[in-house]
């Protein structure tokens, strides 16, 4: 039995991840940066004894992915599904203020982060592999209306080059690569005021996965499942 594998994991998105795939049965190896503060984690390990692991990842650093590659290695981990959720967004930002480190660390947290992943797991991804990059339609360039975030869109955007880009190059190995949308959602990132909650929303991402198909490789899809403009 595949394994699925959430980054950032500990908390919001990635941990409602690994909660409804523990329900339904699956095998979890879920990331974050430091295991050991994970608390619910590890509480759902507790839970779920032999289906859940939870390991160490810093992205984009190459020791740390290195070193869970060698670990999936060692326990034998075929990967089924890549869920790529672990990112930053930086507040605040105004035209006029924006500073490089912000770019930059969005860049490398959210978009090189999990192209490296896949390019370091694709000897691990089990035949006909989903892989699944957390975006957002502040990525999307066609329905930009204002500037939000701009270090945050712009890594998206960025992201979602890396999916089309993942897509060819695991397409001799079957896998389908996606970057999805979770619509705006209730979380730390996403605020009190969205409309939508962690649950409501993996519980659509993935009946979409779910549903993924040879046909959707290299598409950019809202959590039920619609095309988003790039």
């Amino acid at each position: 039995m595949p394994h699925v594998l959430v980054t950032g994991a500990n908390r919001g998105i990635g941990l409602e991840f690994a909660r409804q795939l523990l329900a339904r049965g699956e095998r979890v190896v879920a990331t974050c940066r430091q295991p050991g503060r994970a608390l619910e984690l590890t509480r759902l390990a507790a839970r779920h004894p032999g289906h859940l692991r939870v390991l160490p990842l810093v992205l984009p650093e190459p020791r740390s992915i290195a070193e869970l590659a060698r670990e999936l290695e060692t326990l034998d981990a075929r990967i089924g599904l890549l869920v790529s959720n672990a990112g930053v967004l930086v507040e605040g930002e105004r035209f006029g203020t924006v500073e490089l480190a912000a770019l930059r660390d969005s860049f490398l947290t959210n978009a090189a982060g999990p192209f490296l992943l896949a390019q370091a797991l694709a000897p691990r991804l089990a035949p006909q592999a989903k892989v699944v990059h957390i975006s957002s339609g502040m990525g999307s360039i066609a329905n930009t209306s204002a500037l939000h975030s701009p270090s945050y869109a712009i890594s998206k955007a960025a992201l979602n080059m890396a999916t089309r880009l993942l897509a060819h190059a695991l397409a001799p190995r079957e896998a389908i690569v996606v970057a999805l949308s979770p619509g705006w959602v209730r979380t730390d990132m996403g605020g009190a005021n969205a409309p939508l909650s962690v649950e409501d929303s993996v519980a659509a991402m993935l009946r979409t996965i779910d549903q993924l198909a040879a046909r959707h490789a290299g598409q950019f899809l809202s959590e039920h499942g619609s095309p988003i403009g790039w």
